[in-house]
C-alpha cells in the first residue's frame, strides 16, 4: 500500500462515506470514490478501481439489506439480473486492464445528457410502478440489462448504480424507491463478479479496500433508511443531482 498522511487518510475516508450515501439513495458513488482513489500517489488505474470494488460491495450489502427488509423488492426481476450482471462483471474486469476508456467516455457522455433531459422532461416518470413486460419477458429483458451493465462496471464502474436505476425505471416501469432496491441488489453482484477477477490477480490494496468499506457501509446505511423514509421523489431530485455531477465530471474528462 502506498504510504498515506493523515489528511489523505480522512478525505478518502470521507469519499468512502458519501460514496456509501450516494450509492444507497440512486448509485453513483463511484463517481465519488474511484477518482478520489486515483489521486493516490503510486496507485495503478486498476489497483484503484480494484480497490473501489472492495470498499463499494460492502456498502452495497448493507444497501441491499436495509432495503429488502424495508421495500421487499421484487426478486423475480433482482435475482436473474444479478446472475447476469455478476458474469458480465467478472468479463469487464478482464478487459479492464486492456480496454483504453476514452473510447467509453464520450458515448457514456452523450447518454447521460439524453436521460438527464428525459428525466427532467417528464417529471412524473419514476413516480409510480408501471411495470413493462410480463413473465419470462420480464426476466430476459432484466438480465440482459444486468449483462450490460455488469459488463461496464467490471471495466470502468463509475455512475453503475445510476445506470441500473435508469435502466429498472425507464425500461421496465419500475417507480423510483423500488428501482433503486433493486439495484443494490444487482450492484452488489457486479462488484462481487469483479472482484472474482481482481483478487487473485492481487490487484486490490486490502487495507484501503477495507477502510473505506466501512465508511461506505456507514454511508450506506444512513442513505437507504433515508430513501426509504422520504420515498421515490426524494430519490428522483438525488438521481437528477448525481446524474448533473456525472455528466459535469466525464466532460471534464472528454474535453478538458
Amino acid at each position: 500500500m502506498p504510504e498515506l498522511d493523515l489528511l489523505t487518510i480522512v478525505l478518502l475516508l470521507l469519499a468512502g462515506l458519501a460514496a456509501g450515501w450516494v450509492d444507497a439513495v440512486v448509485g453513483g458513488g463511484g463517481l465519488i470514490q474511484l477518482p478520489a482513489l486515483l489521486l493516490v500517489p503510486g496507485i495503478s488505474p486498476v489497483q484503484a478501481l480494484a480497490t473501489n470494488k472492495l470498499g463499494s460491495i460492502m456498502g452495497t450489502s448493507t444497501s441491499a439489506i436495509t432495503y429488502y427488509r424495508r421495500v421487499q423488492p421484487d426478486l423475480r426481476t433482482a435475482g436473474p439480473m444479478a446472475l447476469a450482471a455478476l458474469a458480465g462483471a467478472f468479463g469487464g474486469a478482464i478487459g479492464a486492464a486492456h480496454m483504453p476508456e476514452q473510447l467509453f467516455k464520450p458515448m457514456i457522455l452523450v447518454v447521460l445528457v439524453g436521460v438527464l433531459a428525459w428525466t427532467l422532461l417528464k417529471p412524473n416518470v419514476g413516480q409510480h410502478d408501471n411495470l413493462r413486460w410480463v413473465g419470462n419477458g420480464h426476466k430476459r429483458i432484466a438480465a440482459v440489462i444486468g449483462l450490460l451493465i455488469g459488463a461496464y462496471d467490471g471495466l470502468l464502474g463509475p455512475g453503475t448504480g445510476t445506470f441500473l436505476v435508469i435502466s429498472l425505471v425507464s425500461a421496465l416501469g419500475y417507480s423510483f424507491l423500488p428501482a433503486s432496491a433493486i439495484a443494490k441488489i444487482v450492484n452488489f453482484a457486479t462488484n462481487a463478479g469483479a472482484l472474482i477477477f481482481f483478487v487473485p490477480s492481487g490487484a486490490v490494496i486490502w487495507s484501503l479496500g477495507l477502510g473505506l468499506g466501512v465508511a461506505n457501509l456507514v454511508g450506506a446505511y444512513i442513505g437507504a433508511r433515508m430513501a426509504v423514509a422520504k420515498g421515490s421523489k426524494f430519490v428522483r431530485v438525488v438521481f437528477v443531482i448525481v446524474v448533473g455531477a456525472l455528466i459535469a465530471r466525464l466532460a471534464w474528462d472528454v474535453f478538458a
